[in-house]
Formats: structure tokens, sequence, C-alpha cells
């Protein structure tokens, strides 16, 4: 009877460790990467920092595997001039800056478990001397905020271009 006992623990245990291998983890991160090109086409300043899938960005993902999902796919970018630190509630960017704040993603590309998406600025637009946050959302106002980054002060002059890279990445933990 001891034997039994113990030959149906020593099962459970083996059963426990086979179902710990095959489990599947994975985790989505994204980097920001925000660069300044000059009148002349020449990079003048850049930024690249991982940026913060915020809560309401995380549940829009998993949700877009649904058949039938409600939450748009991200579809635009904007920058602001908000300093405090992403946080997982947040829904919008601290400060956005108003005029051609936001823009129109350039392209959005999958593979190999890499979306990268591209947004640009024209001269004129997001004229600033301290663009220091930059989000990822769904819609041209309003929307749901994928992710968030926050850098040290970027200037944006009013010939100068902005292009913000943005990827995700999903990684095995």
């Amino acid at each position: 009877m001891i034997r039994d006992k113990v030959g149906a623990a020593d099962e459970l245990t083996l059963r426990r460790a086979a179902a710990d291998m095959i489990r599947d983890a994975a985790e989505v991160r994204g980097i920001c990467r925000v660069e300044v090109f000059g009148p002349d086409g020449e990079l003048k300043d850049f930024r690249e920092v991982e940026n913060l899938i915020v809560s309401a960005g995380r549940d829009a993902i998993i949700e877009r595997l649904d058949s039938s999902p409600t939450t748009a796919q991200p579809s635009h970018m904007a920058v602001g001039t908000g300093a405090v630190a992403p946080a997982a509630g947040n829904t919008t960017l601290g400060a956005e800056i108003a005029t051609t704040g936001r823009q129109a993603l350039a392209s959005s590309t999958s593979s190999g478990g890499v979306l990268t998406m591209v947004a640009n600025w024209a001269a004129g637009q997001a004229t600033n001397a301290a663009i220091t946050e930059a989000g990822v959302l769904n819609a041209s106002s309003g929307g749901t905020l994928y992710s968030r980054a926050t850098f040290t002060a970027i200037a944006k002059a009013a010939a100068d271009t902005l292009q913000i890279t943005w990827t995700y990445t999903l990684t095995p933990t």
C-alpha cells in the first residue's frame, strides 16, 4: 500500500514536470526609436527606449486574436511633451502635441514574431524644442493607447523631419 502511494506521487510529479516543460510562455516587448533629420536629410539626433505596453494595449493585442475583434489595430503614433513615466493605466499621452502631433502609420509589417510600425512627421509638423514622449494608438483622435514611451527631450525644428520606428517583438520568457 505504501508502495502504491509512492508510485502515485512519483507519477503526479512526473506529469507536473512534463506540463511545465511544454508550457508555452511568451511576452510582447516594445522598442521605440525616435529620429530627427535636418533639412539636408542627415540624422541630427535620436532616442531608442523600451516602451510600456499599457493595460488597454495588452488587452487589445489579445483581443485582436479573437475571430471578431472589436478593438481596431494600431494605426497612428503621437508625440508629446509629457515627462511622467509610463504607467500601466495610461490611456493617453501625458501632453500630446495638439497640432499635427498625431500621424497615421506610414507602414506596418510583421515577420518572424516582430511587428514594425513607422510614422513620419514632415517639416513644420510637431515642431517643438522638447518632445519627450510618444505613443501607439488606433485612431486619428482619441482611440486606444497601445503603448507609451518617455525619453530625454529631443528637439524638432520647423525645417526638420521626425521618424518613429516602433517594434513589438514576441519573445519567450
